[in-house]
């Protein structure tokens, strides 16, 4: 084991119908509510009217701001601050999927920050932003999902775009973890099947990413990552199936959170193939889940012999292939290659070339990388770390 020091305050409120205690329990973190939502409601506009009247029946007074869209940008974050100044909001309620939690993060703290937002966000990891200064407060936050797939409504981090830069990257502070997070596995029912299927991709991701990038000498972490994805891959297959699966849809949810609340790596956790994806996103509009998906299988096939005994075990403890008359390449090989075959049966892009992306694209990619996510050293920090020259190979791998 390793040292570590742990802390997550979040009061999770977890089941079916939860979302009727949305009123009750704001009032108990303030008295004006900025409601935090997308700038296209959709099907969410009925759930939003339903949060705004048990808010009002709670004696919480509601302001409006319904203007996030995928990807929450600083810039949006900036005018919610605005608003919430304006109106004298004294608490946050963010109802919807990662990039509204996000978003609704960003402006929790910013209310309370003095000095542009973007220096609120880590968006140098070669320690050259000179400027940057994480929030050390932030007003009380409560987190609706309607997504199971970011784990934000359980986390201290808010990823966030800066549309003059054309960058991602994240805040990360105590102060931005939610108050209370409501998980109600019923607001989940009519999300879109590759919807769904992105989002079981993301949480996926934020467990494999550590299992594949970080220690291999964490025996409980370890169990509890392969836990965290069969549970994604069983239950994305019933909610495929059936979307109105509640049973499946609130493993979904829980396992969603849990991936990436901290539980998974405590003490360390590398995520190098979302330092990447954050490109493919800011600079091609690559949805989150899909920046990840069209990368994972390259990544592995790349590194499967530097962490052999990490992509055994995968394949025979999450992938279940039988290792019997095999040798360890051809069962690591059946692994990652039963795991393309999941990605692709649930219906999210396996390769790059499936998202628009051409080989004349890979180096600016790589360049946005290195500007925000290389250390210092000039590596992307992961284990085995990754150099400018691997990084290319696995794109070029992704086509």
């Amino acid at each position: 084991m390793f040292d570590f020091e742990f802390y997550n305050p979040v009061r999770v409120i977890f089941g079916a119908g939860k979302v009727e205690l949305a009123g009750q329990k704001a009032a108990e973190l303030g008295d004006k509510a900025l409601l935090v939502s997308y700038k296209k409601l959709g099907p969410l506009a009925e759930l939003l009217e339903r949060v705004k009247t048990l808010l009002g029946e709670a004696g919480v007074e509601v302001v409006e701001f319904f203007a996030f869209q995928e990807n929450p940008a600083i810039e949006t974050a900036a005018e919610g601050v605005a608003l919430a100044k304006k109106q004298g909001c004294d608490l946050i309620v963010a109802v919807g999927g990662g990039s509204v939690m996000d978003g609704g993060k960003a402006i929790a703290a910013g209310a309370c920050y003095e000095g542009d937002l973007w220096n609120m966000v880590n968006s140098r990891h070669d320690d050259s932003g000179a400027d940057i200064a994480p929030p050390t407060e932030a007003l009380p936050l409560m987190t609706i999902p309607t997504l199971p797939a970011t784990g934000s409504e359980m986390n201290m981090c808010a990823v966030v775009s800066n549309k003059a830069l054309g960058e991602k990257s994240y805040i990360w502070a105590e102060c931005i973890f939610p108050a209370i997070s409501i998980l109600d596995p019923q607001l989940t029912t009519s999300l879109p099947a590759f919807q769904s299927a992105c989002a079981a991709a993301d949480a996926i991701s934020h467990v494999l990413e550590i299992y594949i990038n970080s220690r291999e000498d964490t025996p409980l972490q370890n169990t509890w990552q392969e836990g965290c994805v069969r549970t994604t891959i069983e239950n994305i297959a019933k909610v495929l199936d059936d979307p109105n699966d509640i049973e499946a849809r609130g493993n979904l949810m829980w396992t969603a959170t849990c991936a990436i609340n901290g539980w998974a790596w405590p003490g360390d956790g590398w995520t190098p193939m979302h330092q990447i994806g954050h490109v493919l996103t800011s600079r091609h509009g690559v949805n989150h889940g899909s920046s990840l998906t069209v990368l994972m299988p390259h990544w592995m096939r790349y590194n499967k012999l530097r962490r052999p005994h990490t992509y055994k075990t995968f394949a025979t403890a999450v992938m279940g292939v039988d290792s019997a008359g095999k040798s360890d390449e051809q069962i690591i090989d059946e692994g990652i290659d039963r795991f393309q075959a999941f990605l692709d049966t649930i219906g999210v892009p396996t390769s790059l070339g499936q998202v628009g992306i051409t080989e004349q694209d890979l180096q600016p990619i790589l360049d946005g990388a290195v500007k925000v996510s290389f250390g210092a050293d000039g590596n992307l920090k992961c284990n085995p770390i990754m150099t400018k020259d691997d990084v290319m190979n696995v794109l070029k791998a992704a086509l």
